[in-house]
């Protein structure tokens, strides 16, 4: 299922080393596209990777922590940078726009080129938070043998059907797009939802919001069936606050992949040292998920032979 067509090979980049010891690793993508991939990995030996996807609008080094709890735990963490965030060379605007297909096809491919080049025998498994979540998911399903498994921290499916106040939901996922062709981009910074995001992303995302499923312009694979053909098993945290990812949201995000063998937990307060557990709350007490993650990553025999290489 998975098709090399998807995205250009990557560019030979050398890799930096910070003074903290984060690893810092450019990617250039064919059509001009650049961006940082941060790296994290434990002293000594390791051989499983987690390939962090983050939330929309969310700069990757809002991740840092989780990175760190994790390699702290034994699982290199490498987040991704999304197009138009942080460390991208492109900004969202009426001349530069972007949408699902140039992440799954040109950005994440290339990225994950450049990872695999580096630890060639490494474990790799895709998580991601939020949208990062989903699109985890569907590339996932996409490259299946390319990943060990799947983990989603706060994460669902966006359909408006699956929330609480869905019907207000509805007419956002109409309005969104509308504002974004008339701004030429969405200005999300200034309306206090997510980043300033491109016009076909969002296009793609409300998409998803108001019919349930998964599709993006100018792709012409069935994400649907792919994830429903998805053998990876599956890692889910809900939050218990969170009104953005509700367990029904999550189960109908889950309900894609009959064939995964799903587990799912449930992060609440008290977990947290008495925090909220919502949305993005998490991302300040990051241990109880690290640990969670950790302790299911050493659970799974995906990887049949051992493979182990020094810490770059």
């Amino acid at each position: 299922m998975s098709d090399p067509s998807h995205g250009p090979a990557p560019t030979p980049m050398p890799a930096a080393v910070t003074p903290t010891g984060q690893t810092v690793i450019p990617v250039s993508v064919d059509d001009g596209s650049r961006f940082e991939l941060l790296c994290v990995h434990p002293a000594g030996a390791w051989h499983q990777l987690l390939y962090w996807l983050p939330a929309m609008g969310m700069p990757a080094r809002h991740y840092l922590p989780l990175a760190e709890a994790l390699a702290a735990r034994g699982v290199a963490v490498v987040v991704h940078e999304w197009r138009g965030i942080g460390s991208s060379n492109r900004r969202a605007g009426r001349r530069d726009d972007w949408g699902y297909r140039e992440l799954l096809a040109d950005d994440l491919p290339t990225a994950l080129a450049a990872v695999r080049a580096r630890w060639p025998q490494a474990a790799c498994w895709l998580g991601g938070h939020s949208l990062g979540g989903q699109l985890g998911s569907v590339y996932a399903s996409l490259h299946p043998a390319e990943h060990a498994g799947l983990v989603l921290v706060a994460t669902g499916s966006p359909y408006w059907r699956r929330f609480r106040f869905g019907s207000l939901i509805r007419i956002a996922y109409v309005l969104a797009p509308w504002l974004a062709t008339l701004v030429g981009y969405l200005p999300g910074r200034q309306i206090g939802f997510a980043g300033n995001e491109a016009r076909r992303l969002i296009a793609d995302w409300a998409r998803s919001g108001r019919t349930g499923r998964y599709a993006a312009a100018g792709m012409a694979q069935d994400f649907e069936q792919e994830l429903a053909a998805s053998p990876l098993p599956v890692l889910a945290l809900r939050l218990q606050d969170d009104w953005l990812g509700p367990q029904a949201s999550l189960d109908w995000l889950l309900g894609k992949m009959p064939r995964a063998n799903r587990s799912v937990e449930v992060i609440t307060p008290p977990d947290l040292g008495g925090k909220p557990a919502d949305h993005f709350g998490w991302m300040k007490t990051p241990e109880p998920i690290a640990a969670r993650i950790a302790a299911w990553i050493a659970t799974q025999d995906a990887v049949p032979i051992a493979r182990t290489h020094p810490a770059a």
